[in-house]
Formats: structure tokens, sequence, C-alpha cells
């Protein structure tokens, strides 16, 4: 049941995330990136890049496992004023926490920037998949990330 939860919450925020009307902003906090929160504006699944483009794509890690009380929101490699932002081109990678991180921390933190989940990925905390969970966001998809209000 640990498992359950943050996995329909994490499907449900970015079904919205991904199919959002077009047009319509959302301010509200949707992600971390560089240790910030940002909104989104739901745009359009993309198809797979080619060699050619595949670096105009950004990581954005959906940890799937989480037992943080707060929640975990996904956590984007680079956000608006960092170079390696790429306009909000995402390729989604599944993340989860493994029975040592578990085991080490018992609730985890809340990962709030590519470094920190590095640093725990690095320790054997942390299992990053590319691609997508089932019912997961598209793996491939636009979504421009916009300043919280």
């Amino acid at each position: 049941m640990l498992r359950t939860i943050p996995v329909v919450f994490v499907s449900l925020m970015f079904t919205g995330l991904a199919h959002a009307n077009p047009g319509q902003p959302d301010f509200m906090p949707a992600l971390w990136g560089d240790g910030d929160l940002w909104g989104t504006k739901g745009t359009t699944t993309l198809p797979a890049p080619t060699p050619q483009n595949l670096q105009s794509f950004d990581p954005l890690y959906v940890v799937t496992n989480s037992n943080a009380p707060e929640g975990q929101l996904p956590v984007a490699e680079a956000a608006p004023g960092n170079q390696a932002y790429n306009g909000g081109r995402w390729f989604t990678h599944t993340v989860e926490w493994t029975a040592d991180g578990f085991m080490h921390h018992g609730i985890v933190p809340v990962l709030t920037s590519y470094e920190e989940l590095q640093y725990h990925q690095a320790l054997g905390h942390l299992v990053v998949t590319p691609g997508s969970f089932p019912d997961g966001p598209p793996v491939y998809f636009q979504c421009p990330l916009l300043p919280v209000k």
C-alpha cells in the first residue's frame, strides 16, 4: 500500500501535466528544479528523439515510492536560469528508493535538485531507470517550467 499511493498521486499529477489545456499555465508547484519549485504549462507528447537531437531533452526524474509525508514531486535535471535547461523538453526517468535507502533514512528526504538525486544514487539509495512506469507520464513530452506564484 505504501508504494501504491505515491504512484497513483504521481500518475494523476502527470496525467494533468501532459494533457493540460495547452493555453492554460499552472503556477502551482508541480516539480523541483535546481532546488526551487516550478509550475508548468502542459503542451504535448513528443516523439522519441533521434541521436542528433537527444541532447535537446532534459531528464525528468519521477520518484515512485517515496515515503516522505509531504510527498515527492518530480525532479528536473535543470530549470530556467541554468545553462543546461532546454526549454521544457523532457525525457522521463523512473526513480525508486532502495531497501538500503529506506534503512538508512527511515523517512526518506524530499529530493529538490538533480545534485541531491545524484548524491543518493551514488550511495546506492536510488535506482534510476530511463523511461516511464505504467500509467506514468509520457517518456518524451514538452512542458515548460513557470515560476510558482
